[in-house]
């Protein structure tokens, strides 16, 4: 039987992303934490750690790919600033990578047994209708997070008119972790996941 008390969101967030701490702002740390916890909830998660990387990749949990994004985000940082003189926002980066697929809470919920929710929100959240993408920028938006760290998370080309050095480091180690995934995972590239599965999902 799904459990019917709330599980401790918050404590799971903070547990599963210790890359937290790399955002130095309090304000902006907690409202990362309030945007996955809102997903949490209304996908009706019983455990952070059940949602998968891809509807058709289970074997790694998004909080792995999530985690992977934010450390080669993190690299690529100090590369730019050590190499190329750049001043990357990192405060920014750090939570646009954590929450660039906050989105999956809402999307995947069709995709996992049921024994792994409590009580999904489909009505009004739970659904595929939007990318995660787009509606993890609605989930940044609502708790307050700033303009810079919202814009930073659609991480599909033409999403956004016009991206910032913070949106292409978020986009390009999203690429780098999806390739490793995919590659491990059924031997074949993130480009050609795409191709082959565009057809019944969204991509990621």
């Amino acid at each position: 039987m799904p459990q019917t008390s709330t599980p401790p969101y918050a404590s799971q967030v903070r547990d599963a992303y210790p890359e937290l701490d790399h955002i130095e702002s309090e304000t902006l740390r907690e409202r990362v934490i309030e945007a996955w916890v809102l997903g949490l909830q209304r996908g009706g998660w019983q455990d952070i750690e059940d949602i998968p990387y891809a509807w058709n990749i289970h074997d790694v949990s998004n909080v792995e790919h999530v985690r992977g994004v934010t450390k080669i985000a993190l690299a690529a940082v100090e590369v730019q600033r050590e190499l190329h003189g750049a001043d990357p926002d990192t405060d920014v980066v750090v939570a646009a990578c954590l929450l660039h697929d906050v989105g999956k809470c809402y999307e995947y919920t069709d995709h996992v047994d049921d024994d792994l929710l409590v009580e999904p929100d489909r009505d009004t959240y739970a659904t595929e209708v939007i990318p995660h993408s787009i509606s993890g920028y609605a989930l940044a938006h609502e708790v307050g997070c700033p303009i810079a760290v919202q814009r930073a998370i659609p991480h599909f080309l033409g999403e956004i008119p016009q991206r910032t050095l913070e949106a292409e480091l978020v986009k390009s180690a999203n690429s780098a972790s999806s390739n490793a995934i995919t590659q491990a995972a059924m031997g074949i590239t993130l480009e050609a996941w795409i191709r082959k599965y565009s057809q019944t999902q969204d991509s990621q």
